[in-house]
């Protein structure tokens, strides 16, 4: 890569604040930085994905990324920008999310790469022996209780009550810090901007326990253009893991964002290098109806997040309600794609008995599935070639029976372009 680490991140729109001299400190040669993710739940969502993309980068500038699970920090709860105190889990809960999270970073970070691998530690591993007593001894006598009380993320719950178990959490972090510089040579740690207090917490303790320096960066916490918080759909969080949200949801998450959001996301989401994007930008504004820069968005984020194979058939999904399509494009079709796209299409299940002998399609629009109100509408509407089974016209005299089921389960009924209606066999 042509630009230094600092200057991918600030022409990315990635860079929020830095320590003094970090630009110069990673100048010097190779440097170790990592980030915490927390492992509350059995896959990252898409809100992990500024900072996994920040390692990307950290990476593709030829430095050593290290992802901190957080299997201590988990059972304690951040209280950064959190108003109330969260459940927390048991060693197996969180080493069961912890080989899962790996996984995921693993379609994004080389973690077998021949001269910066990727590495991921687990906060555990080093705090699993580490008493009480030994930690205020080591640790606690280092910070004042007035430092910690001016930290933001404290302040802020001082009135709604905050417990010594969230109290303790920046010390927590910021040991995590210390361990890392001091047995894996870790200089940076790097985060959302409202990490930043938990971040200088661990540099003040590197320099007051070992005389050392260390350095910090933070990144914009990363919102749509309504204000809304980024990373959530009306179902809730979009998830990293194909079994919570499918690839074609995930595809469609990238495809319907806002031409301005889809000028920052490509930038902060994809490692496609300066020139391309403004290309594509330039391009997209000349003919926007087009959205070629939410396809290209949405193809290189799924792409690395589920593979190309899955890529390849949520575009396939996505062109059956919004572009040209055929029965053979309806047929290859997955059981889950059929739910996905016709999520809140008007739908009925039928029995498949109904099928063995046929059903007239008149009967079948009006009286069966209730698409069209009553049998005069549907003979009206046949008659002005509107309606199709399957993708294809169909007339009056049309019988619906078991050769028409796509995949022996479906059938889609449309009248017009855009009205459409499922019919589920049971």
């Amino acid at each position: 890569m042509k630009n230094g680490f600092i200057e991918e991140l600030r022409w990315r729109g990635l860079l929020h604040d830095s320590m003094p001299g970090v630009e110069e400190h990673l100048a010097k040669g190779v440097q170790r930085g990592y980030i915490g993710f927390d492992p509350t739940a059995d896959s990252l969502h898409v809100g992990n994905l500024v900072q996994i993309m920040i390692l990307v980068h950290f990476q593709r500038c030829g430095h050593k990324p290290v992802a901190l699970v957080g299997g201590a920090t988990g059972m304690v709860g951040d209280p950064s920008g959190k108003s109330a105190e969260r459940n927390l889990l048991d060693e197996d809960a969180l080493r069961h999310n912890e080989r899962c999270i790996k996984a995921q970073l693993e379609r994004f970070l080389d973690f077998n790469h021949a001269t910066n691998p990727a590495e991921l530690v687990n906060n555990y591993d080093w705090f699993k022996d580490m008493g009480f007593l030994r930690f205020i001894r080591e640790v606690g006598k280092h910070i004042t209780v007035n430092y910690m009380m001016a930290k933001d993320s404290v302040k802020n719950r001082l009135e709604t009550g905050l417990s010594f178990t969230e109290f303790s959490y920046q010390l927590v972090q910021g040991y995590d810090f210390y361990w890392l510089y001091k047995n894996k040579e870790c200089s940076l740690q790097m985060g959302g901007s409202d990490q930043w207090g938990n971040i200088t917490t661990g540099t003040e303790l590197i320099r007051r326990m070992d005389g050392g320096s260390a350095f910090a960066i933070t990144t914009p916490l990363l919102t749509k253009s309504d204000g809304s918080k980024f990373g959530k759909s009306e179902g809730g969080n979009i998830w990293l893991d194909a079994k919570r949200t499918s690839p074609y949801k995930f595809y469609q998450f990238w495809l319907n964002v806002a031409d301005e959001e889809a000028e920052r996301f490509i930038r902060i989401f994809t490692t496609m290098e300066q020139d391309e994007i403004e290309k594509l930008i330039a391009e997209h504004a000349g003919a926007p109806h087009q959205r070629s820069l939410q396809k290209r968005l949405a193809a290189e984020v799924t792409r690395r997040t589920h593979g190309e194979q899955e890529l390849q058939g949520a575009i396939q999904a996505s062109g059956i309600l919004f572009e040209q399509g055929d029965a053979d494009a309806l047929g290859r079709l997955s059981d889950q794609q059929w739910i996905d796209v016709f999520e809140g299409v008007p739908q009925a299940e039928l029995s498949g008995d109904l099928f063995g002998s046929g059903i007239g399609i008149i009967d079948l629009l009006a009286d069966r599935t209730s698409f069209l109100a009553s049998k005069g509408e549907a003979k009206r509407a046949l008659k002005e070639n509107s309606i199709s089974l399957n993708r294809v016209k169909v007339g009056e005299d049309r019988v619906v029976n078991s050769a028409d089921l796509i995949s022996g389960r479906f059938l889609l009924l449309q009248r017009g372009k855009k009205n459409y209606f499922l019919v589920k066999v049971v």
